[in-house]
């Protein structure tokens, strides 16, 4: 497995879909704005999106690459189709369970915005919100079966065709939004918000004819047949269930952060939801990256009991995860406003909201490097078949997330939740590691550990740059696009320049682990 090529391809997909994520995100602040009709959006978009990250990032792909290796491995001993027809058993299965679910909640939508909108007394539940949330959730069950296709293709280390399919999703949601200034200038915020939820349906279709035209390519012709219990979907099941309680665990976070985003101000819903797009950015391109691709990699050392290679894999992947992710943390954090104002500022957006929404970047970006490494460590666990302790690391963190969040809410609003959120990703983080290291799996060795150190001085060093700097520029964030884009593009170099000079200097980047890297690096 090629490690840095792998996550580059993946990476280099999601950075495409970011890219159209952010046009999206900064149209719609100027359409929608941060009131009523942003929260509502906001409220009816995560919702499906909550129970999609259940399956595409968590429980579904955790249980069903390892089990689709062992399957190519059976072909490879001789027997025929056996990936395809164990793929096609689960298809059969998984179709009718995700279709009965949606028509639940499609039901109980009523009852599940009246929950959340502070049972009822938050000003949010309202038949406009009632029926976005309805037109957009048909996406999940459309979603999840592209699921299924994207982890066909990333057991057969073909990673393009997924990373690439978030993108048809800001395509849709772009058109849409350019559909609502074309018919009433985007004056109307309730019509762009229904053209926005039809956007949605209809990008869950495009994705999964997508990655089904390219299994198909990949020689998985799979159609839905009656639906069967067979022994190995039963193992799935088996498998499955408490990685989606351990995934279901930071859903039922999500819905806590619902429950009390329900309560603060309006326009919360739309802080949160644009200061988590510059948060995803390099979450997006870097954590969920490496993990789909060290997942693959791992199975196949431990089922060839090569503990050298996977220790190497996992080493690997938190010394680039780190190398990256923290000078982005540290550069999100000190230059946070000029950001916000560079992206959203404008229209029905105004400069109280880029503040509102600036407070909660700089809290949610403390957990970022946090976030990076759950998703390098969990791959660990599943690899290994074992989807309980992560259930139980992120019950424990589950709980600190709710009790901070009782603390730190009434002192800073929205803000402190996103600190909570980030604190409770660093205790997860240290427990995963704490179980991987007492087994033997996995431990940070010295050399690894003094090139963190190097990391981190030379993300201080780069911060410390940033901060000062910043208030030269402050009369261009907010100003013509051209001058905003000077702007920050002048934040980012400077920031770049110190931290990746340094970062060379101070060896922080091994010169021979990048080369290793870069070298196939055989699984025998």
């Amino acid at each position: 497995m090629n490690l840095l090529k792998s996550t580059g391809i993946i990476g280099g997909m999601t950075l495409i879909s970011r890219i159209f994520g952010f046009a999206r995100d900064m149209m719609l602040s100027r359409i929608l704005g941060a009131g009523a009709a942003g929260d509502a959006w906001q409220l009816a978009f995560q919702l499906p999106n909550i129970f999609r990250r259940l399956f595409a990032e968590g429980a579904f792909s955790a249980a069903f690459v390892p089990l689709f290796n062992r399957k190519i491995a059976d072909e490879e001993q001789g027997e025929s189709n056996a990936a395809h027809n164990f793929a096609m058993d689960v298809l059969s299965v998984f179709v009718p369970v995700l279709l009965l679910f949606s028509a639940i909640m499609m039901l109980a939508m009523p009852g599940f915005i009246w929950l959340i909108d502070d049972f009822g007394q938050g000003g949010r539940t309202s038949d406009f919100s009632i029926a976005l949330a309805r037109i957009t959730f048909p996406y999940l069950a459309l979603i999840s079966v592209t699921t299924l296709f994207a982890a066909i293709l990333n057991s057969l280390s073909k990673f393009a065709a997924a990373a690439f399919a978030p993108v048809l999703l800001n395509l849709c949601m772009i058109s849409a939004l350019l559909l609502a200034l074309w018919s009433d200038g985007g004056s109307d915020p309730e019509q762009a918000a229904y053209l926005l939820a039809f956007s949605v349906s209809l990008a869950g279709l495009a994705q999964m004819i997508w990655l089904g035209y390219w299994a198909r390519k990949a020689g998985f012709r799979l159609t839905i047949g009656k639906p069967k219990l067979t022994n190995d979907v039963r193992q799935l099941g088996v498998l499955i269930l408490p990685a989606i309680f351990g995934a279901g665990i930071y859903q039922i976070s999500r819905f806590i952060d619902l429950f009390f985003l329900g309560r603060l101000e309006e326009g919360s819903f739309v802080f949160l939801a644009l200061a988590d797009r510059l948060n995803q950015l390099p979450l997006g391109i870097i954590g969920i990256a490496l993990g789909t691709a060290i997942l693959p990699a791992l199975s196949r050392f431990i089922a060839q009991n090569d503990d050298g290679g996977a220790q190497r894999v996992q080493s690997n992947a938190i010394e680039l995860g780190l190398l990256l992710t923290v000078p982005a943390a540290v550069g999100l954090y000190f230059a946070a406003h000029p950001l916000v104002s560079a992206f959203y500022f404008g229209g029905k957006f105004g400069a109280d909201d880029v503040t509102s929404t600036a407070s909660v970047v700089a809290m949610l970006v403390i957990g970022l490097p946090a976030y990076v490494l759950v998703k390098v460590l969990t791959p660990g666990f599943f690899a290994r078949r074992d989807t309980k302790t992560p259930v139980y690391t992120a019950g424990a963190s589950l709980i600190i997330n709710i009790v901070l969040n009782i603390i730190l809410i009434p002192r800073m609003g929205v803000a402190g939740l996103a600190l909570a959120g980030a604190t409770a990703a660093w205790v997860n983080c240290a427990m995963l590691y704490a179980v991987l290291h007492r087994r033997g799996h996995f431990n940070v060795e010295a050399d690894l550990l003094s090139r963190i150190g190097r990391i981190f001085i030379s993300a201080a060093a780069m911060g410390a740059a940033i901060y000062f700097i910043t208030p030269y520029g402050s009369a261009y964030y907010a100003a013509g696009a051209l001058m905003r884009v000077a702007s920050i593009l002048a934040l980012v170099s400077v920031g770049a320049v110190v931290y990746f000079g340094l970062a060379w200097t101070t060896g922080a980047i091994d010169r021979s682990k990048i080369e290793m890297l870069t070298r196939k690096q055989a699984v025998k």
